[in-house]
């Protein structure tokens, strides 16, 4: 006999998680359901023999009442805030829904099941959900009156905010039917099965191993020319001011081959980019493979909390197996912690074409007194020393960062390190934030949200103004040069065509047919164009198509310096 984990791990979630009042139309099948409850799972709930049939399709749960309805064929809404991560979740949770029956729409007059995925690393992105919580209890309440009040309306809390707010969620609102954390989603269809008694379902268990590898995203816009691909999920490097390691879990990573299997799928959809996903992209490790090649040491200046694991295959083979697939895919990656940025990474980048050449170093702070306070494991001078090793290794490479001001006593003279730290590097694109103090975060515990709100609002408006004059100095030396552009549509305010080029910076030009392989044609989303780039802002550029290209065709033989002056 063997201990069955996941049939045990699924009933003690059912008893945990789930409200004790159940409401039932008749009193016997609700005192036999109670009477189950009661009595618990036996010993022989959790042990199976090798006469035992495995169940693999539902019912899974032998404690699931009688009564609860068939929710298949239901219409699901999707809201989603945040960053990418939560769009591929998305597309995770949609794939699980789609494969037990459920049916997705965009129409929210249609929608029999509201699912909100949620953010919870800063206080503005948690007050945009509390405020659609709003709407959708109003929704709720609208639905039960009328005429189609034989199809409540449910309502689902996903994600981040999820897992921080569990408590707050089932008290404060009483018109929330589930809240699922970050490692539950497989669990959704029973939680939604559960809902259809009156009752609350929750699970916001965290994994140490959950990844969803085996689960194939099923995308919520199949025109799109990009995707994402989470290749590891949660954090161990436990920034003081950070949510994330208490809201995702600790780090782990995707196996490879799950990763290019999805890549190599993709592409046969014919998307023509994907990025890869994870809040340290450089600890990538899939140890299910062993490898004696390397094992990246932290370069000097920079330190971490944590032990680095121990063999298994790195980012770097990750991203040259991913390349592989598709040499006319383009692939990015975010985010990228500048403490271990091993040259592996940086040589792969350097020889593949199809591999971006923009970096996101998220420096968080230029001031070394605050960094430390941050435990982001490095000092101004190691973070500056890592940008100029970057830009020596690749030619050309732009920079992208994300920036706090504000932090737990940061000085007048803390903060405009910051500005000459920005002055200094020259960041193509930058994600600048005022802080905002996380409960369970080391910050919470440790210090005091010192900085008035007022002086966090100026200094982030003088962040914001350097950046962007910084930023159109920047994209205006480019006047003249080509870039190759990935179209993605029509803009909806100008009615030009729309695309990014290598740094993701969108880029606008007229519609009209340019020369390609195959004769005179107008360009179409998923198409590479080269670019005579003409004027130039902060954030976007205008150009004038020339020509139909590729990836091969645009850099063959051509190195950045030369690819400027063409």
């Amino acid at each position: 006999m063997m201990l069955c984990l996941s049939r045990a791990t699924r009933l003690v979630r059912l008893i945990t998680n789930t409200s004790s009042k159940y409401r039932c139309k008749a009193d016997d099948v609700s005192a036999s359901f109670e009477s189950r409850i009661k009595t618990g799972p036996g010993l022989k709930d959790f042990i199976i023999t090798p006469e035992t049939e495995i169940v693999t399709h539902p019912p899974y749960i032998p404690y699931l009442p009688d009564f609860i309805q068939d929710t298949s064929k239901r219409k699901v809404f999707f809201d989603v805030y945040g960053c990418q991560m939560n769009l591929n979740d998305t597309e995770i949770v949609w794939s699980i829904l789609k494969k037990e029956g459920f049916e997705k729409t965009a129409v929210e007059e249609d929608a029999d099941i509201f699912l909100v995925m949620t953010c919870a690393i800063r206080e503005g992105a948690e007050t945009k959900i509390w405020h659609r919580l709003d709407h959708l209890r109003g929704f709720k309440r609208r639905r039960a009156l009328s005429k189609n009040r034989d199809r409540p309306v449910k309502i689902g809390i996903l994600g981040c905010m999820a897992e921080r707010l569990k408590e707050m969620l089932i008290e404060k609102e009483k018109a929330v039917d589930i809240v699922a954390g970050p490692d539950s989603y497989r669990d959704l269809p029973r939680l939604l099965a559960l809902t259809e008694n009156g009752q609350t379902a929750v699970n916001v268990l965290l994994s140490l191993d959950e990844t969803y590898a085996d689960v194939v995203p099923v995308r919520l816009n199949k025109d799109s020319v990009s995707a994402f691909i989470s290749i590891m999920r949660g954090c161990d490097n436990m920034c003081t001011y950070c949510i994330v390691p208490f809201t995702r879990g600790r780090e782990r990573s995707r196996p490879i081959d799950s990763i290019v299997e999805e890549v190599r799928q993709l592409s046969e959809q014919g998307v023509k980019e994907v990025t890869l996903l994870g809040q340290n992209v450089n600890s990538y490790r899939d140890t299910t493979q062993q490898t004696e090649k390397y094992d990246t040491q932290l370069a000097k200046g920079f330190k971490t909390v944590y032990k680095s694991k121990k063999g298994g295959l790195r980012f770097a083979d990750l991203l040259d197996k991913v390349s592989s697939v598709d040499s006319e895919m383009r692939i990015r990656f975010t985010a990228a912690h500048p403490k271990d940025f091993p040259d592996e990474v940086l040589q792969v980048i350097r020889e593949r074409p199809n591999i971006c050449k923009m970096l996101h170093l998220p420096a968080q702070s230029g001031s070394s007194s605050v960094l430390e306070r941050m435990r982001r494991g490095y000092t101004r001078e190691a973070y500056l020393s890592l940008v100029r090793h970057v830009r020596d290794n690749i030619q050309g490479v732009g920079l992208s960062t994300d920036m706090i001001c504000g932090f737990c006593g940061e000085t007048e003279e803390e903060f405009e390190e910051t500005l000459t730290l920005m002055e200094e590097v020259d960041y193509n694109v930058a994600f600048l934030f005022p802080y905002s103090m996380r409960e369970k975060t080391a910050a919470y515990r440790r210090y005091e949200d010192d900085v008035p709100e007022q002086i966090k609002k100026e200094r982030h408006n003088r962040m914001v103004e350097l950046y962007r004059r910084k930023c159109e100095e920047i994209n205006r030396k480019e006047i003249g040069n080509n870039h190759l552009v990935l179209v993605e549509g029509i803009a909806p305010k100008s009615g030009k065509i729309l695309g990014r080029n290598e740094f993701y910076l969108k880029v606008l030009f007229d519609q009209r047919e340019i020369p390609s392989s195959e004769g005179m044609r107008e360009v179409k989303p998923g198409d590479y164009v080269s670019v005579r780039i003409s004027a130039a802002k902060a954030s976007v550029f205008h150009g004038e198509a020339l020509c139909h290209s590729s990836i091969e065709e645009f850099y063959r033989n051509t190195s950045w310096a030369e690819r400027q002056n063409m």
